[in-house]
């Protein structure tokens, strides 16, 4: 007969190291929204000035918010999606266009 001894048994398993998840901070998305004023033309130059899209990306976008009511110009963190909403909507009243764009959640 063995001696059972407890502190045998937990030698030689395996260590757990408890490490704190990073959080990545939260994604939103940018999106141009259609109406009836604001030029096709105009909307490729915003995409293309503003979030530097290529001329076929650009025209790409613009044919989904024509298509669709809405697009989605890019993925941004909160600040970074915010501050470009504004740019579009202070360009767009410079050049005399209702081009409405919005933030939300990805």
């Amino acid at each position: 007969m063995t001696d059972h001894n407890p502190k045998h048994d937990e030698e030689g398993g395996t260590a757990t190291i408890t490490r704190k998840k990073v959080q990545l901070p939260k994604k939103y998305k940018v999106l141009l929204h259609n109406d009836d004023y604001t030029t096709m033309e105009f909307v490729i130059y915003i995409l293309q000035t503003v979030f530097h899209k290529d001329i076929n990306e650009a025209e790409r976008i613009m044919i989904q918010v024509h298509r669709n009511g809405i697009g989605v110009c890019g993925v941004y963190t909160y600040e970074i999606a915010e501050s470009k909403a504004k740019k579009v909507e202070r360009t767009a009243k410079e050049h005399s266009h209702p081009l409405l764009c919005t933030i939300e959640p990805e």
